[in-house]
């Protein structure tokens, strides 16, 4: 009995020994609001990224304030990044650089969760900058070449710019968060994703100035479910044709099980007029089992994008979108809009299909006084049509 339980103490405190935490409160981080924790943070995360096992970096109950911090790998084991408490982004945009606060870099098996809340204090830099015309467009945390990364549990209010930028990364989940930034507040997007392949949006409530999740250059293999957009811009892949000669193509999205109450678009894709007529190619995106209320165009597609109104409207996109779907989609539009389908002259879109699309006006009647626009669409429609489709019926 003696050896069997001096052998589980050996578990215990080998267990102990592998999984350690690194408290940022050890390393001289104070929780008053208002000093500059940077240094601790970046020395805890050093040892805990050397450690040769599962390490935490933890950030305890309390406010903490952090000028721009880089978390960098890669690290020996998974590593796990804690808010308990809240993080404060200072309100002089001076004290940030390369338009980041927060940026994680080259790891392998992150985590970053804990149920507390980073605040980029955008409403106060905005305020600052009226008079100084200094740069706001922070991006809270962003997250470059990281793989089987998962980010859970956490709340991002009040960013100077976007919340989350995913950039380079495999194999990423976010769940179980919160994005706010005030409805007026321009270009905070909720997540932005480029040049990734392999990520899963699941049980997020966003609430921006801007698109709830926009997915540009290079993305691949999304799948986005049970979010809540709104107020905002929509889930949006794009923008994308502005003639950039590198661009990627965006294929592979999922979109399924969502919300939108109160934002200027639904589900869009937009590309530009493209003034250098590089051809890109996106294709397989599936809108399934959604919900509108109150949104001004419930699904979009729109290859005439330009939103500084400076753009040749008579040149074509030359972006080619193909196989589209939207499948039982439902509920209210402010405007008289449901569909608008507005297409390329150069590049049509290709097999595009409408199946059971059941839209109605803000008035309560369904399909009263709403229309469906298609310009430059091969496509079909299949079942329910409230309004009635602007695409040839079919029968299955």
């Amino acid at each position: 009995m003696c050896a069997k339980y001096l052998f589980m103490l050996f578990l215990l405190a080998y267990a102990a020994e592998a999984q350690r935490v690194f408290n940022v409160k050890d390393y001289g981080a104070i929780e008053d609001g208002n000093t500059d924790n940077s240094v601790a943070f970046v020395r805890a995360w050093s040892d805990a990224c050397k450690w040769n096992g599962e390490s935490t970096v933890l950030i305890p109950h309390g406010t903490y304030m952090s000028k721009s911090v880089i978390f960098n790998g890669p690290c020996k084991g998974s590593t796990t990044f804690q808010i308990n408490g809240d993080l404060k982004a200072p309100i002089d945009p001076s004290m940030l650089v390369d338009q980041k606060w927060i940026n994680f870099r080259y790891i392998d098996k992150l985590s970053v969760n804990g149920g507390g809340a980073f605040n980029g204090q955008g409403t106060a830099t905005r305020k600052k900058c009226q008079n100084d015309s200094c740069q706001i467009l922070f991006t809270s945390m962003v997250f470059d070449f990281i793989t089987n990364g998962r980010i859970e549990n956490l709340h991002s209010v009040d960013s100077k710019g976007g919340h989350f930028i995913v950039f380079g990364c495999g194999n990423m989940t976010f769940t179980n968060l919160t994005l706010t930034s005030p409805t007026n507040n321009r270009n905070t997007d909720g997540i932005k994703i480029s040049h990734t392949n392999g990520i899963n949006i699941t049980s997020v409530k966003i609430g921006t100035g801007d698109d709830c999740v926009a997915m540009i250059s290079g993305t691949k293999n999304v799948r986005i479910t049970d979010v809540f957009c709104g107020p905002g811009h929509g889930i949006s892949v794009g923008s994308l044709g502005g003639g950039n000669p590198h661009e990627l193509p965006v294929e592979d999205v999922v979109v399924r099980n969502c919300t939108f109450n109160g934002s200027m678009n639904g589900v869009q894709i937009k590309t530009w007029p493209n003034p250098s007529k590089t051809p890109l190619n996106i294709s397989n995106f599936i809108y399934e089992d959604i919900v509108m209320i109150n949104v001004k165009t419930p699904i979009f597609i729109n290859q005439q994008y330009c939103p500084e109104h400076n753009c040749d409207l008579t040149k074509s996109s030359y972006v080619q979108i193909s196989n589209v779907s939207y499948k039982n989609i439902r509920g209210i539009s402010a405007t008289d809009i449901a569909v608008n389908l507005n297409c390329s002259m150069e590049f049509p879109c290709q097999n595009v299909t409408l199946e059971d699309i059941d839209l109605w006006s803000s008035g309560g009647k369904r399909g009263k006084h709403l229309k469906n626009y298609c310009f430059n669409v091969k496509g079909s429609s299949y079942g329910k049509q409230i309004p009635p489709s602007c695409l040839p019926s079919n029968k299955f």
